[in-house]
């Protein structure tokens, strides 16, 4: 993707960053939606879940990412060795996260699973594509919550449905693009299809929130199980 600019530049987030758990070694936070996790190249896009905290934990690194639109629980090293220790069950997938999510339509489905490699690709930058021949294994499941009808004011009632999503890997984009393949985009994404459904073009942000966040203290080895209820 060298060559390419990424022109996005965040508008100014008011919300503040909820410090919901802290010790000598992490901090368990809430990210509020419109916040990047890291600040961008262009001196406008500085502020971020990282630039904010490290003015009050130096040294402080993110161990994982929310995109911009999203909100919810992210765990964040306050040193090198937690940092390291924290990663590491990243990468190994032993950390387990759950996330509520309002999709477009009334999902039929009670549960599911969807299994589709993600790539990237150039020409459709900054988006990313189901691709079976180029795309990582990406695979996520759902369950539905509740199915309801939402009042707007100038078109029929709006078939909207509550889900829980656990990933099971931790591809760009994944959530979203499988919300999108399964037919039931998310509300609010921009990017696949959230507001194309009428009724949803003025939605005010991405109807995505990281509720659980489930790992092992990297000093102790006690398990942590955050939870964070959205507020959707």
């Amino acid at each position: 993707m060298s060559g390419l600019i990424d022109t996005f530049i965040a508008p100014p987030c008011y919300e503040q960053i909820d410090i919901l758990y802290q010790d000598a070694y992490l901090l368990l936070i809430n990210k509020p939606s419109g916040l990047l996790s890291l600040s961008g190249k262009d001196p406008q896009n500085r502020d971020s879940v990282h630039y904010r905290l490290v003015q009050q934990f130096p040294g402080c690194a993110l161990v994982h990412r929310l995109d911009f639109g999203t909100s919810g629980l992210m765990v964040v090293a306050r040193d090198k060795a937690t940092n390291a220790a924290l990663c590491k069950q990243f990468s190994q997938r032993v950390v387990t996260k759950g996330y509520s999510a309002l999709l477009c339509g009334h999902v039929l489905e009670d549960s599911g699973v969807i299994d589709a490699p993600i790539a990237k690709d150039p020409a459709l930058f900054p988006l990313m594509s189901i691709c079976a021949e180029r795309g990582k294994p990406a695979r996520s499941h759902y369950r539905v919550v509740e199915r309801f009808y939402q009042q707007t004011e100038m078109q029929a009632p709006l078939p909207l449905t509550r889900v829980e999503l656990t990933p099971e890997t931790g591809r760009t984009h994944q959530l979203r693009l499988h919300c999108q393949q399964l037919g039931h985009p998310i509300v609010g994404c921009d990017l696949y299809g959230g507001r194309l459904w009428p009724g949803t073009e003025q939605t005010p942000r991405l109807m995505l929130h990281a509720c659980a966040l489930d790992f092992r203290h990297p000093v102790s080895g006690e398990p942590i199980a955050a939870r964070h209820a959205s507020a959707f």
